[in-house]
Parts: C-alpha cells; sequence; structure tokens
C-alpha cells in the first residue's frame, strides 16, 4: 500500500497517459521544461566558459599588475623592481615595453607583406616567472637572444611566414625621421631592423597569436629609441583575484609618483561584456521558460474541466480546499521535477559534445560557426558550475509551480452542489 498522500497519488494516476487532450498537452509542457532547463544550462555554461577562459588566456601572458611612473617612462627601473619584489604578496617582477610597429615580412617563398602589429619586449631570464609564453612555444624555440624574436601562430600563417624567416620592423622613430626628411626636401634612405624568427607560440587567445610579436628587452629599447628606459614592470602576485587589494597596498609603498594597474583594470571592456551577456542571456532565457510555463498553466485549465465532477465528489466526500489545491501543485510538480532532470541531461550532454557538434555542423554546411577570428578562441569554451545549474532547476521548479497556481484555486473554490450539477 502507497505511503503517499491520497492527493499526490490522484495526481500521478491522472499523469499517466491515456491517449486523451491532456496526455499530449501534458507531454508538450515535459518537453518545454526540458528544452527551456537544457538551454538554460547550455548558455550559461557557454558564457561562464567564455569569461574564465578569457581570464585564463589574459593572466598566461599579463601579469596581475603593472607599475609604471606617473609622468612617462620608468628612467631606471632596477631599484624599482627591487622595492617591487621585497613586497610579501609579490612572486615575481620584471621590465618590459611594447608598442605598434609597420613590418615588412621576408620570406623565403612568396611575396613580402606589410602590416602593424603590436611589439612587446621582455626580459628573458624574468619571463619564465612572470607569464607562460616559455613553455607556449609550438615550433622552434624560446629563443629572444641577438635579432631573435617570437611570433603567434597565427601571425605566422596569416603572414605565411616560418622559422627562420626575417623580418623587416620600422620603428615610430623610422617614421617619424622619413617623415622630417621629406618635408625638408632630403632624399634620405631609412633602412629598418631586421630581425629573425627563432619560434612561434600558441597561447591559446587568437588576439595574442594574430597579433603579437615578442622581442627582448634590448632590442624594443633600441627600436623605440628609449635608451634604457622601459614602459613599466609587471608583477606577478600569489593571488590574482586579489589584485585590487594588492594594488592598493603597492601604492602605498610606492609613494604617488607611480600607478599600478590591475589586470582586471587593462582588460575591464572584455571582462564585462562577458558578465553583462551572460547576465542578459539568463534573463531572456527565464522568460523562455515563463512562455514553457503556459503548456503547464492550459494543462491544468483542462483537466479541471474535464475533472470538475470528480473535484465534486472528492469535495463531498470531504476533501478540504487545500487538498485539492495540493492535487494541482502535485502535477505541475511531477511535470517540473521530469522536465528538470531531462533537461539537466539533455544541457550537460550538449555541452559535453559541443565541439563535436559544430565541428559536425562545419562539414555538413562548410561553414566556420565559431570563427576564432570573431570570438578569439579556438573552441567553443564551456564550463559547468553547480551552483549555476542548481539555480536554474530551482528557478524552472518555481515557475512550474507558480504556473497550476490559478487553476488550483479555481479547482478548491467549486462547490460541490454546483460541480455535480454541471455534470
Amino acid at each position: 500500500m502507497s505511503r503517499l498522500p491520497f492527493e499526490l497519488q490522484l495526481a500521478l494516476r491522472y499523469l499517466r497517459p491515456k491517449r486523451t487532450f491532456v496526455s499530449i498537452i501534458t507531454l508538450i509542457s515535459v518537453i518545454g521544461v526540458m528544452l527551456g532547463v537544457g538551454v538554460l544550462i547550455i548558455v550559461i555554461s557557454v558564457m561562464t566558459g567564455f569569461h574564465h577562459d578569457l581570464q585564463e588566456a589574459i593572466l598566461g601572458f599579463n601579469a596581475h599588475l603593472q607599475v609604471m611612473e606617473q609622468d612617462g617612462a620608468l628612467k631606471d627601473h632596477r631599484p624599482v623592481q627591487d622595492k617591487i619584489q621585497k613586497q610579501p604578496y609579490v612572486k615575481a617582477a620584471a621590465p618590459f615595453i611594447g608598442g605598434k610597429v609597420m613590418f615588412e615580412t621576408q620570406p623565403e617563398f612568396g611575396d613580402p607583406r606589410q602590416d602593424a602589429c603590436f611589439v612587446r619586449g621582455i626580459d628573458p631570464r624574468s619571463e619564465t616567472n612572470v607569464s607562460k609564453l616559455p613553455s607556449k612555444v609550438e615550433f622552434g624555440e624560446f629563443n629572444v637572444r641577438g635579432d631573435g624574436l617570437l611570433v603567434g601562430i597565427d601571425w605566422a600563417q596569416n603572414n605565411r611566414v616560418r622559422v627562420g624567416d626575417r623580418i623587416s620592423i620600422y620603428s615610430p622613430a623610422n617614421l617619424k625621421e622619413m617623415q622630417k626628411t621629406r618635408e625638408e626636401g632630403e632624399d634620405v634612405l631609412i633602412t629598418p631592423d631586421e630581425f629573425t624568427i627563432n619560434g612561434i607560440f600558441d597561447l591559446g587567445y587568437y588576439e595574442y597569436n594574430s597579433e603579437m610579436i615578442v622581442m627582448s628587452l634590448m632590442n624594443a629599447q633600441d627600436l623605440f629609441d628609449v635608451g634604457d628606459d622601459v614602459q613599466g614592470v609587471i608583477v606577478m602576485i600569489d593571488d590574482p583575484y586579489e589584485a585590487h587589494w594588492k594594488a592598493m597596498e603597492m601604492r602605498k609603498a610606492m609613494g604617488t609618483n607611480y600607478v599600478v594597474q590591475t589586470w582586471m583594470q587593462r582588460n575591464s571592456r572584455h571582462l564585462q561584456a562577458v558578465m553583462v551577456e551572460k547576465n542578459v542571456m539568463f534573463i531572456i532565457l527565464v522568460f523562455i521558460m515563463i512562455v514553457a510555463s503556459f503548456c503547464i498553466v492550459c494543462t491544468q485549465i483542462t483537466f479541471v474541466v474535464q475533472k470538475t465532477r470528480e473535484i465534486g465528489v472528492l469535495k463531498s466526500l470531504g476533501a478540504s480546499d487545500g487538498q485539492i489545491r495540493m492535487l494541482f501543485f502535485g502535477q505541475s510538480f511531477a511535470v517540473g521535477i521530469i522536465g528538470v532532470i531531462c533537461g539537466v541531461i539533455f544541457g550537460l550532454t550538449a555541452v559535453h559534445f559541443r565541439n563535436q557538434f559544430l565541428e559536425l555542423m562545419r562539414k555538413l554546411t562548410g561553414a566556420e560557426l565559431f570563427p576564432a577570428e570573431i570570438y578569439g578562441f579556438y573552441g567553443l569554451p564551456a564550463k559547468i558550475v553547480t551552483g549555476d545549474v542548481v539555480l536554474i532547476c530551482g528557478v524552472s521548479l518555481l515557475i512550474c509551480l507558480m504556473a497550476s497556481l490559478i487553476p488550483a484555486i479555481r479547482a478548491s473554490t467549486l462547490q460541490p452542489v454546483e460541480a455535480l450539477r454541471n455534470e
């Protein structure tokens, strides 16, 4: 004998398929809840994955903090670097310099290419402690000695170069000098600096792989004609997510002549855009769940109409208004539970096989549905957070229960005599 209350037993009994219109709507309701929950899990997991992978890419190549002089270039970086490294929360520090340049490739085969890119000058002895770059060289070696430099894998593919090829680089100083000589009417040939590609890196993020050239700090100083100056000092701390508070401590330690920026401040546009999109998508998809819940409302209203006689009999036998309401809440809860469970299975499965699905669609349609040039990543990122899944399931169940509120109240107010007389 079942130990369930009789109203829950009736709710489950009435949900059994009997090839009636109500059963079809019930099935549609379950499918609607399943799709709503599944799509919510997919979208939120993908947006969370975007945010997580973007942070990982940023932290893999950019320092947690940057310390720069208030008035411009850092003229004597060694005492500053030593002072920074004495702070207890600092793991490593290294000087850097960077800026945009014009380049011309000198490939072994094919025509040379000209364009602009970003150059970053590094101290190779310290780079291992402040970024993942040394371990991300896929071809060649991590070697920026002499005239050597490193390029990203997409930069190399786009410009059709490989390890050992030469590159001519025109610095801003070269361009200014050429413009000056032209204005003075002189015909002076300004020769660019020439470098050799010693390595090709893959940082897993298209923006870095396609726009970045890395050379030694000394070569970058010569290229930008800044003498022994550097742009600043990059700092690695023990916890990158405490960068805001550590930056405040660093400002107190360094004084007012220095500017301290966190990795979140320098990349706030990208990170905030992803978080805003995630929140907006959650709200939009919750409204889609509300639309799907109208199927439950239709089911309950139809059920009230079809079961008016049974409701009258139950009330005449002593069923209370609360028990009648529980009958309808039990049906909605059962529909919600089944739909949520199926939706979680559907969503987690879709997230797991997301990239295989994109590859299949690419083969069938010939179109790249997730181009790295636009989204920055080479595969669709996703990260399943248990808290997000629990929130989605809870909101979905709440919506399913609220959908049965009006039909349940309507059924509980039926008078037994009127219900039986109408039948």
